[in-house]
């Protein structure tokens, strides 16, 4: 399959040149150039998840690789459960948080890392340069951690992501660069940008994104949709499934409309958002106008100019129209996630306050005799400054507690590009 750039459909890439590539020219996304439909949904939900998985993939992209070792870069990857769990009837929790750093981002950066295995030489030399607001710098960091002849940078906003979350990839050292950078995390993501944009500075350092605008990273999100939807069909619950998706970046809800318009019997999906509110506005109005972000406990949605939205609206040949009616859509400010969080508490589940967000839209959103689902995208433990003020105890699995006695080795820039520059050098 080719991959097309969201901003010139006649620049091609392969899958292997896509995601070494990271960005598409003049700052464009890859996106496959169809997707394809899926007429057999009904088998491919009853296998097993790393099956069904493994399947999906090679249906976009498996014709590039030897297909034994396909197969076990992505059971290596996925080698971790996708629960649903039932809140009350009619409603269930999706935890993405069971992988090595107990959070969503898991599925796509141990596919990426195992996929770049594959796909790159050996022994060349490569950087990845990614942007966090919290989780996918653990998550990236972790994947690739002590990997031969790879190293990553990670730029995150300074005091905007919780200490377990900053830990989790600031306390690594050997081939991990944690930059704490003076602004948001839409300046560490410009940032970010402006390498790739550097011809000479990405090919001096084999600079590749990991980030979700990354393809690798899109495309095993798909797969999780399936499972909610697989799991729900062997409770008999086979029609009206509905999935709410806290959104930041909007990379996680790009990947369910893909696995949607591939046929995957979901009715809808929901666009939850915290108090940055820059898609609800456009769906609500028409006008896509990016904002500064606003910082708010459920940090890790705190983008004003989401990245992926383009991949979404290229998706949908911005059609708005088309896409108000395969969405559904919402915000939260952070006194509706707290009341959320205590809400869910009241029916036995804890929640973070991201899944807390899409918890509440989906509430409003959902119809009757609809089914709904809510993404936990990471485990309650990441974010003990929310829950510590609301008096509400959270269980700290032990790999969390020993990051506590590990020196940060994070380095302080300001929100400068001659600063990452620097530090690519120096590093």
């Amino acid at each position: 399959m080719k991959f097309i750039n969201t901003r010139n459909p006649n620049q091609s890439a392969t899958f292997r040149e896509a995601v070494l590539r990271g960005v598409a020219p003049a700052g464009g996304l890859w996106m496959p150039e169809a997707l394809p439909v899926f007429e057999d949904w009904d088998s491919l939900l009853q296998l097993r998840w790393v099956e069904r998985s493994e399947i999906i993939l090679r249906r976009f992209i498996g014709d590039e690789f030897d297909q034994d070792a396909f197969a076990a870069a992505i059971h290596s990857a996925l080698d971790f459960p996708i629960p649903l769990t039932q809140v009350r009837r009619g409603l269930y929790a999706l935890e993405l948080f069971h992988g090595p750093t107990l959070a969503f981002k898991d599925v796509g950066a141990r596919f990426f890392a195992h996929i770049l295995d594959l796909i790159r030489e050996p022994g060349t030399p490569l950087t990845i340069l990614t942007a966090t607001s919290g989780d996918t710098g653990a998550a990236v960091a972790q994947a690739f951690w002590q990997r031969p002849a790879v190293r990553v940078v990670v730029l995150y906003p300074k005091d905007r992501v919780s200490e377990l979350q900053e830990r989790q990839f600031a306390t690594l050292g050997d081939n991990i660069t944690a930059l704490a950078v003076e602004g948001s995390f839409d300046d560490c993501q410009a940032l970010v940008k402006a390498c790739f944009n550097d011809a000479d500075l990405s090919a001096r350092h084999g600079l590749t994104s990991a980030n979700s605008i990354n393809v690798a990273r899109l495309l095993p999100q798909m797969l999780y949709y399936a499972e909610a939807v697989a799991q729900l069909h062997k409770q008999d619950v086979r029609d009206g499934i509905v999935i709410a998706v806290p959104s930041g970046n909007f990379g996680n809800l790009c990947a369910g409309l893909m696995a949607k318009q591939t046929g995957l019997p979901l009715r809808a999906l929901v666009a939850a958002t915290n108090a940055n509110t820059t898609v609800p506005h456009y769906l609500d109005s028409g006008e896509y106008l990016p904002q500064t972000s606003i910082a708010t406990i459920s940090n890790a949605m705190d983008v004003g100019a989401p990245n992926n939205w383009e991949r979404i609206q290229y998706l949908f040949e911005g059609d708005i129209h088309s896409l108000r009616q395969a969405l559904r859509w919402g915000f939260k400010n952070d006194a509706d996630t707290k009341r959320s969080i205590r809400e869910l508490m009241g029916m036995g589940y804890l929640a973070d306050p991201h899944a807390a967000v899409a918890y509440a839209v989906l509430e409003e959103r959902l119809g009757l005799c609809e089914t709904g689902v809510f993404l936990g995208t990471a485990h309650p433990a990441k974010f003990l400054p929310v829950y510590v003020p609301m008096g509400i105890q959270v269980p700290i699995p032990d790999a969390l507690e020993a990051l506590r006695k590990r020196p940060l080795l994070s380095k302080e820039i300001p929100n400068e590009i001659a600063a990452v520059r620097q530090a690519l050098e120096n590093c």
